[in-house]
């Protein structure tokens, strides 16, 4: 259950606790349920159970608010324009309006007339499309996955959603598959799209239950060592954002466990030292952090090169590292800036202008810039 919280007194609750007979609604015991009821629940109970129950109905009321939040946040992109699936300004079921949340258009080697302009409902239309095609034709591993792609990733430009858009389809994959049993594989999937889509969104408050709740499943149902890394590196970057003293333990831990399990040149692990060296960075702890990307970036430049995205984000923390550190040298910060500048030409390229990276790298230059100009200016006053 996403809704992990009495709905009386909001305590945290096991998913073996009570609930409402007809609408599932979670409480602590039975007088947290008659208090509840007396407030009010007695009046929504019938609506929440005609709507699917309580998991359903919140999901389909917090799909339609992300999707309206979308909506509005993505207006100046799409106004005049129209759904490149459905080709109509409006949807016609649900009459909501268009966003963008791609790199169509906006970098080079992509067509500028492909817009990715389209209606969340038309975007998630084609992913359960594309799910199903590969439950009928028992696909798996792999071939699965790639099915699974369109939840996340733009089919025109091949880059995946972020922000509003990114959220939006987190809780429509997630209200499309949350009535399946718990061990189903898409309903698996649905639950880390709608972490993410949360997380992206910067809904990192939104996204913790939705993360532990995750692990504690995947506990339960066995996982293995890998699905289980994935869900606890996902769980500490939200301790991180929410700044959360377990991050780092946690971080830590998913690096060993999975340096162990792949070794040092597989992409899980140099993804996963980014992550634990972005959690030290955040801390202060900058020379165990220069120690390890030190030892990782020339690994991650023969395995991804320098366009790639988790390249961009290692090295964009390793210039982090080094401007932000009191005892940088003057070195350190020029270095710190011609390595910004660099990737914030490889990322208006690659990513586009408005993507999220880029816009955080373009931040991090100002910062890097601001810093060695303050080193570089002749402290003002007397002899």
């Amino acid at each position: 259950m996403i809704r992990t919280c009495c709905a009386a007194c909001g305590t945290q609750l096991a998913n073996t606790a009570p609930r409402c007979g007809n609408c599932h609604t979670l409480y602590c015991g039975r007088d947290c349920q008659k208090l509840h009821w007396k407030a009010g629940h007695k009046k929504d109970c019938k609506k929440i159970e005609l709507g699917g129950g309580a998991e359903q109905y919140y999901a389909d009321k917090k799909c339609a608010e992300a999707v309206a939040v979308a909506v509005e946040e993505c207006a100046d992109d799409t106004q005049g324009q129209t759904c490149y699936i459905c080709t109509e300004a409006l949807h016609w079921k649900t009459k909501e309006g268009l966003v963008r949340g791609c790199a169509c258009g906006d970098r080079e080697g992509v067509d500028s007339g492909t817009t990715g302009i389209a209606h969340v409902s038309c975007l998630a239309e084609q992913a359960k499309l594309s799910v199903a095609e590969a439950e009928e034709n028992n696909l798996d591993g792999k071939r699965w996955s790639s099915r699974w792609k369109p939840w996340h990733t733009c089919s025109l430009c091949g880059q995946q959603y972020h922000g509003v858009v990114r959220c939006a389809l987190g809780w429509a994959c997630w209200k499309t598959y949350v009535g399946r049993p718990e061990a189903d594989q898409a309903r698996r999937y649905a639950i880390t799209e709608l972490g993410t889509g949360l997380s992206m969104a910067e809904h990192h408050a939104d996204a913790l239950p939705v993360r532990e709740t995750e692990l504690a499943m995947e506990q339960r149902l066995g996982a293995s060592e890998e699905c289980l890394l994935d869900v606890q590196s996902n769980l500490a970057k939200t301790y991180k954002e929410l700044g959360r003293g377990e991050a780092l333990h946690m971080q830590r831990d998913v690096y060993s466990r999975t340096l162990i399990l792949y070794g040092e040149e597989a992409v899980d692990t140099l993804i996963e030292a980014n992550n634990y060296a972005v959690c030290l960075v955040s801390l202060r702890h900058f020379e165990k952090a220069r120690s390890l990307l030190r030892k990782t970036l020339p690994v991650a430049r023969r395995v991804f090169g320098e366009s790639h995205v988790s390249m961009l984000r290692m090295r964009g923390c390793y210039a982090e590292m080094l401007y932000r550190n009191d005892n940088a040298t003057l070195d350190d910060l020029h270095e710190a800036v011609k390595t910004l500048e660099n990737m914030e030409r490889i990322a208006r390229r690659v990513l586009g202008g408005a993507h999220p990276l880029t816009v955080d790298i373009e931040g991090d230059v100002k910062n890097a810039r601001a810093a060695l100009r303050a080193r570089e200016e002749p402290s003002s006053g007397g002899p």
